[in-house]
């Protein structure tokens, strides 16, 4: 039964008050808040309960970062009902013509960075004056954690927006959009600082009941993600100062002293690829979680995932995969660039077809006979929702897989395409589990290795950005083409224009609420 960690609930300190909607939408709280809380210990681990809290509900919408960063891939398609709007193809196409009343798509996920960003600044707002008593004072650690937590959010913010609002302190003011340079050094600085304060505690060593906190190894991890972004994208030598050599020695650091590796079986990390062998939530690959529950409900109560559901099979269950909205259609080119050999291919995708799943797509849009297979709603044998059998309040905000922020796998071949010494056992390491008996070496290469990671990785929110990182324009030839798809059962032609994307720079649309809502001191992106 899926366990409730006590530090990714919503009771936080940040009470909500009804003040209307506000610039950027931060969480002003009570003036009895202010009195009372953080003051002693426990007052700054319930301060960090509501930092965890935040961070969750980044991934709440239905079009969060996992969601379109495969949307906006080559992985996939937007899909959904072939009666719903055309918000998926807009984000899809890069074609704001596609669905104009959606200039405010991404305004919800804008919300949730903000809130859960303005959560952050409190708490290290606060730090200062905290009475640890007797107790041991545990401020550089809450200070670590929630840096991270800031810094995933204003990468991800920064790599979806370019130009963003950068706040360092708990205020919803009215601020222009900073330079891309000026939110990756206080990213840098974040995790610089998370790195230097987390306890260096071995996987084996970790409290099971604590998975879900930053430790010093995701913050490594992303430390590596980052750079090679910003260097790749803005084609620059180094990210604020911080080195390949060392980011290299990040990863080094985690290989060697954090006790994650490789599961034995790729399919395992994946419940509706491994059923009962599922490996769990917490393996030894899994380095960095956004945890989550069945207990949602209507009150207040978000802790759930609730984009999931977008992504089942539109309109019934197909046990054991639940019912969903049918977003994020699977790209066959995907599934035709597996070999038959590998066994990521059959754990990644839900093939109709091979697994003679009698399928009534008449609602699907974008329909191509493939869904993704690693985050889909599950079901019983008689077709019922898990999240309901478990309690949840219903299957659309009652599902409960974890996202994996960051795995070992990537550590592996983000050290490999830094350059380490050991790149080719590394990339070796990655490729012979996936093949197991028929694995055959190949050199470890630049191009090899980005190969190997959109295989390794598809769905889980990578490849668009990696795509990105070798230059817009490798980027939108790799996305555009046209295929054949069916929209409600009839066949249609699905076409994405390569200058779409290099038009936009591959951002993606500032939400037009928020541009209005400041007084036009934010810039809409080029080509939007």
């Amino acid at each position: 039964m899926k366990k409730i960690k006590l530090y990714i609930f919503t009771a936080s300190l940040f009470i909500v008050s009804s003040c209307g909607e506000k610039f950027l939408d931060s969480e002003p709280y009570t003036q009895v808040t202010e009195i009372n809380y953080f003051k002693t210990s426990d007052d700054a681990y319930k301060a960090l309960i509501g930092v965890y809290a935040g961070f969750g509900r980044m991934y709440s919408a239905w079009n969060c970062l996992p969601v379109i960063s495969e949307i906006a891939s080559d992985n996939a398609f937007g899909g959904t009902g072939n009666g719903d709007g055309f918000g998926a193809q807009m984000l899809d196409e890069f074609d704001p013509s596609r669905s104009p009343a959606d200039n405010s798509i991404m305004g919800d996920n804008w919300s949730q960075y903000y809130k859960a960003i303005f959560r952050c600044n409190e708490l290290l707002s606060k730090l200062d004056g905290i009475n640890w008593g007797n107790g041991k004072n545990l401020s550089a650690q809450y200070a670590a954690e929630t840096k991270f937590i800031r810094a995933l959010a204003y990468f991800d913010l920064v790599r979806l927006f370019g130009k963003v609002v950068l706040l360092t302190q708990p205020s919803a003011e009215n601020l222009p959009q900073s330079e891309p340079d000026q939110v990756y050094a206080l990213i840098v600085g974040d995790l610089q600082f998370a790195i230097s304060n987390l306890p260096t505690v071995s996987y084996a060593a970790q409290v099971a009941s604590e998975h879900g906190r930053v430790t010093k190894w995701a913050a490594e991890a992303l430390m590596g993600r980052v750079f090679l972004y910003y260097t790749g994208y803005y084609q620059k030598a180094d990210v604020s100062g911080v080195t390949k050599s060392e980011v290299l020695a990040y990863q080094e650091d985690i290989i060697a002293n954090s006790g994650h590796h490789l599961v034995d079986t790729f399919a395992t990390l994946w419940p509706a690829a491994s059923l009962a062998k599922y490996a769990g939530e917490r393996n030894a690959e899994n380095i960095f979680n956004v945890k989550y529950t069945y207990t949602s409900n209507y009150n207040g109560e978000n802790d759930g995932n609730f984009w999931l559901v977008m992504l089942g099979m539109r309109g019934a269950s197909y046990p054991p995969y639940g019912m969903g909205w049918g977003a994020a259609t699977v790209n066959p080119d995907l599934w035709n660039t597996f070999a038959g050999t590998d066994t990521r291919k059959t754990a990644t995708i839900i093939s109709v077809t091979d697994e003679a799943i009698n399928y009534k797509n008449a609602d699907q849009r974008e329909y191509t006979g493939y869904f993704n297979k690693k985050y889909t709603p599950m079901a019983d044998a008689a077709g019922n929702s898990l999240a309901e059998k478990l309690g949840g309040a219903n299957f659309q905000i009652g599902q409960y897989q974890d996202y994996i922020v960051v795995r070992y796998a990537d550590v592996l071949l983000m050290a490999a395409e830094l350059g380490s010494a050991n790149a080719q056992a590394y990339f070796d390491e990655v490729r012979r589990r996936a093949y197991l008996g028929n694995f055959s070496s190949i050199p470890v290469s630049q191009d090899n290795i980005m190969k190997e990671r959109r295989l390794e990785f598809a769905f889980e929110g990578i490849r668009y950005w990696d795509l990105l990182r070798r230059g817009v324009d490798v980027a939108a030839q790799a996305i555009a083409g046209t295929t054949t798809v069916m929209n409600g059962g009839v066949k249609t032609t699905k076409t994405i224009v390569a200058a779409n994307i290099t038009n936009k720079s591959g951002l993606q649309q500032i939400p037009n609420s928020q541009i209005t809502l400041s007084g036009g001191v934010l810039k809409q992106n080029q080509g939007w």
